[in-house]
């Protein structure tokens, strides 16, 4: 009897660590999409610039006031085919927009964490990505940690 309830809930995990997709699939490898009922959006991909403040703190910043891909949906799905890109290395971080570009201001002092996603693997190297918490409406960007290369959305 153990071992029938032992095989059961091997079954029921192995069905949980891998979900069925059978939605479009990413045009590229490593580059995040945003999933519009069967639509997939591609990111815009920008690599962030540094600039040095004060002390430790390090501004980020992302060309232009606005990213072109927009979504109403306050909490997106991506869907990412995995080549060189590591999904659990993704961050979200949401961008503050001044003098007509993104930015985020990062350091050991400040309290800037990444926003909650998920991530489930759809099987072989597809990935999906799901905003755990809603998002306000701004403009964000997923990112690998530890890098520049950034991939950005806004929510309206």
């Amino acid at each position: 009897m153990t071992r029938r309830i032992l095989l059961c809930l091997a079954a029921a995990f192995a069905a949980f660590a891998q979900t069925k997709y059978d939605g479009p699939k990413p045009a590229k490898p490593d580059l995040p999409y945003l999933k519009h009922a069967s639509e997939l959006i591609p990111l815009e991909t920008a690599t962030a610039t540094e600039e040095k403040q004060k002390k430790d703190d390090i501004l980020y910043v992302v060309a232009g006031p606005a990213s072109p891909v927009k979504t109403p949906l306050s909490s997106p799905i991506f869907i990412l085919q995995a080549d060189q890109l590591v999904p659990d290395k993704l961050e979200l971080f949401r961008l503050n927009v001044k003098n007509n570009r993104r930015e985020i201001l990062m350091g050991p002092k400040r309290d800037v964490k990444p926003i909650r996603i998920e991530m489930t693997r759809l099987g072989g190297s597809l990935y999906r990505l799901e905003v755990v918490e809603g998002l306000e409406p701004g403009e964000y960007s997923l990112t690998p940690n530890g890098s520049n290369q950034v991939f950005c959305f806004q929510v309206y």
